[in-house]
């Protein structure tokens, strides 16, 4: 009887050991939290038209020019999505845990991708350079693959970004003629970083990190070189 009666205590206490290792504190996974939250998918459009506009050539533009630009991407890629993605979480109160899951996506893609059209149509309509207009298109293509892709698969947005940077960074230095050599192992490492800490915060596996940069890669090359 006594060992019987022992029996569901262990187990109880080794669950709770379990519970506790699956809900990780420590700083390296605080310091993946906190990366995942910088570097979302969001800032790929505005971070690489800011670097255009301050670090090439189009740097001797007005300043009121480059702002208005600036503040177009900013309004149509990160401000108008996250507040719709923050206004479908709330009517259906749901969390970080439950967009993560790989059948709840859809909605907030459906609600980005419409955000960029938007901006993309803008931007032909004030007629923007081609090379400007193809960061825009570029991640569009992008979030329409990563759409489709997660039918079956959840990969990852977060190192498609990744990859879009890594892309777009190769794409403009044909078109502008530049040694791209340090702003690529700048990127590439950020790609290293961010792809560990999705890993370390369970969000997606090493395919699915993998996976997700060679599609943003394809797509940043493609979409701003060659379509």
């Amino acid at each position: 009887m006594t060992g019987d009666t022992n029996i569901p205590d262990q187990l109880t206490f080794h669950e709770r050991k379990q519970s506790l290792e699956d809900t990780p504190k420590d700083a390296l996974y605080l310091g993946a939290q906190i990366i995942s939250a910088i570097f979302t998918p969001f800032m790929v459009p505005f971070v690489a038209f800011f670097l255009l506009m301050f670090f090439t050539y189009l740097r001797i533009m007005p300043l009121e020019y480059k702002v208005t630009v600036l503040a177009l991407v900013y309004c149509f890629t990160i401000l108008m999505p996250m507040l719709g993605i923050y206004l479908f979480q709330k009517i259906n109160g749901w969390g970080i845990r439950e967009l993560g899951e790989r059948e709840k996506r859809f909605i907030p893609y459906g609600l980005t991708i419409l955000s960029y059209m938007a901006c993309l149509i803008t931007m032909y309509r004030i007629h923007m350079p081609r090379y400007l207009a193809g960061i825009i298109l570029a991640v569009l293509i992008c979030m329409v693959i990563c759409t489709f892709i997660n039918l079956k698969w959840k990969i990852s947005t977060h190192m498609a970004s990744s990859g879009l940077m890594v892309g777009g960074l190769l794409s403009y230095s044909f078109i502008f003629q530049f040694n791209p050599v340090w702003w690529l192992c700048f990127f590439i490492l950020l790609s290293g970083c961010l792809g560990s800490a999705r890993i370390i915060v369970r969000q997606h596996t090493l395919n699915e990190v993998f996976g997700g940069f060679l599609v943003g890669l394809f797509c940043g090359v493609t979409g701003i070189l060659f379509i």
